[in-house]
């Protein structure tokens, strides 16, 4: 028999992600495909993972787990600059295998660092703005054609999988792999795909600008979860973080609208 908290876990893993994946496919779909990139920025598959790993292996993996998120998140802005500019010369299948590739050799090269916090996080900081000023700018064209029927099936169906694989198999990852592997942007190049394919390069360009942009609520909130879970009750800390990241990312959902250019590079 399964025990009710194996069984809980195993159903949170398997709803709680496709949902909010859902909800920020349909906030894109609404508002803009920067705008749903941007709100990829809350750690929306990530905090559920941190937490599940926090029940099922305790609190000191969970910690080490939430900053080895910070580098994750660094490589996945290196994910939006490589999709970007390779999608000025090729198709979405070109751009994808390129962007995830520059994901797994950023990823490789964090493990082998193995920074510790400050430093990641200052790493990670010039790495984001680097790649926001580097973005091409380009305005999305108009869909003509509306989503397959399929595609928000799918993506919550993926959701749901890579959760359910990447804590599965955290423990005998470790947790500096599983947290910066954590990130892995299967949502974020799934919904970039549909929307080059759909709005062109443009539109593309867009959504990876957004998820650059939100990345700094996602560091945050998992800055707050290294700092405070060594010390601090779980709840507070969880709390404190979410709460973090909503702040951080209202500033930089104001900032992506004016068109905030980092100091000292291209317009």
């Amino acid at each position: 028999m399964i025990q009710s908290s194996t069984l809980a876990l195993i159903l949170l893993k398997l709803a709680l992600a496709p949902i909010l994946i859902a909800f920020v496919t349909l906030v894109g779909r609404r508002w803009g495909p920067g705008i749903g990139g941007w709100l990829m920025g809350f750690p929306l598959t990530s905090g559920p993972v941190s937490i599940l790993l926090l029940l099922e292996y305790g609190r000191a993996f969970a910690a080490h787990a939430a900053a080895g998120n910070l580098g994750g998140q660094a490589s996945v802005c290196v994910f939006c600059l490589a999709y970007a500019l390779t999608a000025q010369f090729a198709d979405w299948p070109v751009c994808a295998a390129v962007s995830i590739g520059a994901f797994l050799g950023s990823v490789a090269l964090w493990n082998a660092a193995s920074l510790p916090l400050w430093p990641t996080v200052g790493v990670f900081l010039v790495i984001a703005l680097a790649v926001i000023g580097l973005m091409p700018r380009q305005k999305a064209a108009v869909s003509t054609s509306s989503s397959p029927r399929w595609d928000l099936t799918a993506r919550m169906i993926a959701a749901g999988a890579f959760v359910l694989l990447l804590t599965t198999f955290a423990n005998s990852l470790g947790p500096q792999v599983s947290g910066l592997l954590s990130p892995f942007p299967i949502f974020g190049v799934t919904i970039t795909a549909f929307t080059h394919h759909q709005q062109g390069k443009g539109g593309a360009v867009s959504v990876v600008r957004g998820i650059a942009w939100g990345s700094f609520a996602f560091n945050i909130f998992f800055l707050v979860v290294a700092l405070l879970l060594p010390v601090w009750p779980a709840v507070p800390v969880y709390l404190a973080a979410a709460a973090a990241a909503v702040l951080v990312n209202s500033i930089s959902l104001r900032l992506m609208r004016r068109g905030f250019q980092p100091a000292g590079l291209p317009a």
